[in-house]
């Protein structure tokens, strides 16, 4: 393959590689929500199967499912440089590029509604960890937490049952009164409206480059195995010099490039029967 084809298969690999990442970290934690002893509960009250708490964990399960399938197409596909997988990889991705892209725009119409959905997760997540002080889910409120700078539910220090999982305060009032994490949820979505979609049209463009490289690398190879190939034969003379062909004389007569006359047989003194 020429330089664009090698271009398009390293950005493949290192696209499969951080998409690789997001795939394991999406499906490890919709598992952990999924089967862990102090969330399994909530999965077995019919009730509660339309909750967001339920939701939120299947779609990061099928999500991360999903990612690490095309991951496995794109990293085979690339490295072994096999067509028939870089073609299953690219309807892969043009899927997801539809999918994030349609996602986005209605995330965008409904945003409101989303940040009521997201902000109620939080709180069964909060809920959980204040019941069971599960160390994970300590883990992961401690990072929304400080990725919105946030606390808890009331945001009130001195009532705040999850202090330990809030940031660090910027100034005295936080030290008595920080955000609450439901409204901040709620009201960034609202707010960040625009934002939110840029994210998913971003995402949607850089799926979309991902399809045009595998798009390339595949049309490369299918014209590097088109392409005939060819055998160059030369012969090269090599003559020896004179004194080392007197040194080492060749045991064989030299070649006669002349053609062989035989004798006819009427000519040769041989008695024909």
């Amino acid at each position: 393959m020429d330089g664009c084809g090698l271009v398009c298969k390293y950005i493949i690999i290192i696209f499969n590689v951080i998409f690789a990442v997001l795939g394991i970290a999406f499906l490890g934690l919709g598992l952990w929500l999924r089967f862990s002893d102090n969330t399994r509960p909530i999965f077995e009250i019919p009730e509660l199967n339309s909750s967001t708490f339920v939701i939120g964990a299947t779609v990061l399960i099928v999500l991360g499912t999903v990612m690490l399938i095309v991951v496995s197409f794109g990293d085979y596909g690339a490295c072994s440089e096999k067509k028939c997988a870089l073609q299953v990889f690219s309807c892969l991705v043009s899927l997801l590029t539809g999918t994030v892209t349609i996602i986005g725009v209605l995330a965008y119409a409904n945003s409101d509604q989303v940040g009521l959905r997201m902000a109620e997760f939080y709180t069964s997540l909060y809920g959980v960890y204040v019941t069971t002080g599960d160390p994970a889910i300590a883990i992961t409120l401690k990072f929304v937490q400080n990725l919105l700078h946030c606390c808890g539910l009331s945001g009130v220090s001195l009532v705040e049952m999850a202090k330990k999982t809030c940031p660090e305060p910027k100034g005295f009032f936080e030290n008595i009164k920080m955000a609450s994490c439901p409204v901040t949820i709620a009201t960034i979505f609202d707010s960040s409206a625009p934002l939110m979609l840029g994210i998913f049209l971003g995402t949607g463009a850089l799926l979309l480059a991902a399809l045009i490289c595998s798009a390339t690398l595949a049309k490369k190879i299918h014209a590097a195995a088109a392409s005939p190939q060819y055998i160059i034969l030369s012969s090269s003379s090599n003559p020896q010099h004179p004194q080392q062909a007197f040194l080492t004389p060749s045991p064989f007569p030299p070649f006669d490039p002349q053609p062989v006359v035989f004798t006819p047989l009427t000519e040769a003194h041989i008695p024909i029967a």
